[in-house]
């Protein structure tokens, strides 16, 4: 997904790397010769005999602060905040975890936009003294790995309880954690996985000015499109000024490709007896997905400029009271889209709604995300190792987990009679939520809420985000690939990704017949290597299987 469409908000910073062909996307991380994921044995290992150990000043951590009694300073190599007036090295919270751990916190810290290339510059080079270091990517080919940049934290599982507790509780999660080499590097950060995803919406008001309920069949939703492009729905006196859906390209294969039984999302989808396809290579479904969205195309349901389409226009023609249709992030349900509208008042009846996915063919679904997010490793260059080791681990504790979910009670937020919280006036403000260092995700190992978003969307949201949780489908899991997979995968994905990526905008808007040019399609991505790629896919989805038994 491109980076215009991860929305710049409080909790839904998502790391980068997680596209096709990615070494991590396709699941099961091996053993040292590639055979299997029996090397998670030794980290099942150290978890099973991690014992906690004595300072020189004969103080044991136990996974509560403080973290040593003899104090020290750890150098943190981080990122700023996504948000231009936040200081995140003065936070209160990010601050108030230091001060609890007992060190003294060093930042630094690297723009927020240049991350991604200037962090991994530093960490490639070898040449940074921080303790602590944020990953830029998930390290999906194990380049900082290899390279030595970086402590295997199970060798200091005795300095790390809460981590060590957290990785016996989640075997998925610790499955896509360990390393070709059977270790495990990082500590991660959690993100929503069946949460607050990206779903359909539509315009109540529109829906109901019309008539009809939310359509489940694609049949009906096209009926529906048609009546919003044809009639008044703004009540302006114009009839043609109504673009009755404005969703972005990206997200067409999240909207459309479940209810032709794709998960285009993924790219990679393994069925119910666990065989793996590309899904932008089945012959039959993927070209019943074209011909649909090309049907949309030719109807004007779906714009001339849709693949140009960026959520900025999106939210202006909302507010214009323009268009009936949208699909996002959750997020944006009550966040960014019904709070523009000109009639929203705080009530569902004129919000823009989340809906169940529509269905074709194959019962709909939606896809979710990988729940590991923002990574942080120990580096080997420290000269604190095991002092960043129970750094880490008592930064990514439950403890510090509700400080960077809620703050500080009776300042971010209260404790009512029920024993339900809700954010003071000024836990209210965004602006300032975000000064205090609420989910410092750009800074330490911070698990997402559902809890503590809640409360921050429209209490209607809330209550449609249980109802949309059924919907959601796993992704393909992110496990690390063997050397040898990662070479070939990163080898020949590129040219297949622009092969579908070209494919689809020429059949979309008929620049290709898919009468006439669809097998020339499929026998070019067959004869990119694709049969190889899928053939490893295979092989790391079967060690994953293996290692979730």
């Amino acid at each position: 997904m491109k980076k215009k469409f991860l929305t710049v908000t409080l909790l839904f910073t998502l790391i980068t790397g997680m596209i096709a062909g990615c070494g991590q996307s396709a699941g099961g991380a091996a053993s040292d010769s590639g055979t299997g994921l029996n090397n998670t044995e030794k980290v099942d290992d150290a978890i099973m005999n991690a014992t906690a150990v004595e300072d020189t000043d004969g103080y044991v951590y136990t996974g509560e602060a403080p973290i040593t009694k003899e104090g020290g300073t750890i150098k943190l190599l981080a990122q700023t905040s996504n948000y231009p007036n936040v200081d995140i090295s003065k936070a209160p919270i990010v601050l108030k975890v230091f001060e609890e751990a007992g060190v003294q916190p060093e930042f630094q810290l690297i723009e927020y936009d240049k991350y991604d290339t200037e962090g991994a510059e530093i960490i490639s080079s070898g040449d940074s003294d921080a303790d602590v270091i944020k990953i830029p990517d998930s390290d999906p080919n194990q380049v900082y790995i290899k390279s030595g940049h970086f402590v295997p934290l199970d060798e200091f599982f005795d300095y790390m309880p809460n981590f060590t507790s957290w990785l016996s509780e989640h075997p998925i999660e610790k499955a896509e954690l360990t390393a070709e080499d059977g270790h495990i590097y990082y500590v991660p950060g959690i993100n929503l996985a069946d949460d607050y995803q990206p779903c359909l919406m539509y315009n109540q008001v529109w829906l109901d000015k019309a008539g009809l309920k939310a359509p489940a069949a694609l049949d009906d939703f096209v009926e529906m499109l048609k009546y919003f492009r044809d009639n008044d729905m703004n009540g302006n006196g114009d009839p043609a000024d109504e673009i009755p859906m404005s969703v972005a390209g990206e997200f067409l294969p999240y909207m459309f490709g479940p209810a032709f039984g794709l998960d285009l999302v993924s790219g990679f989808q393994a069925d119910d007896q666990g065989n793996v396809t590309y899904a932008y290579a089945d012959s039959e479904n993927y070209k019943k997905y074209l011909e649909f969205l090309n049907g949309l195309y030719q109807e004007g349901l779906l714009e001339k400029d849709y693949a140009t389409v960026d959520r900025d226009t999106i939210i202006d023609r909302m507010s214009k009271d323009l268009t009936g249709v949208g699909f996002d992030y959750s997020w944006a349900m009550s966040m960014m889209y019904s709070n523009v509208l000109p009639y929203y008042d705080g009530t569902e009846a004129t919000a823009f709604v989340g809906v169940p996915p529509l269905s074709g063919e194959h019962e709909g679904f939606y896809v979710g995300r990988n729940s590991l997010s923002g990574m942080f490793g120990v580096n080997t260059n420290s000269d604190s190792i095991e002092l960043a080791a129970k750094f880490l681990d008592y930064a990514m504790s439950e403890h510090c987990q509700d400080y960077y979910q809620w703050g500080f009670e009776g300042e971010s937020y209260t404790v009512k009679e029920d024993g339900t919280r809700e954010y003071t006036e000024k836990g209210n403000d965004n602006d300032w939520l975000q000064q205090f260092g609420i989910n410092p995700a750009f800074v330490l190992p911070a698990a997402q809420s559902v809890e503590a978003t809640d409360i921050l969307v429209a209490p209607w949201h809330a209550k449609i985000n249980v109802e949309l949780r059924q919907y959601i489908k796993h992704p393909w899991p992110e496990i690390y690939a063997t050397s040898k997979e990662s070479d070939t995968v990163n080898l020949y994905m590129p040219d297949i990704q622009e092969q579908v990526d070209s494919g689809a905008v020429a059949f979309i808007t008929g620049e290709k017949s898919l009468d006439t040019d669809f097998d020339a399609y499929i026998e070019a991505l067959e004869s990119l290597n694709l049969a190889e790629v899928t053939e490893i896919k295979q092989a790391q989805y079967n060690r994953y299987l293996k290692a979730l038994e």
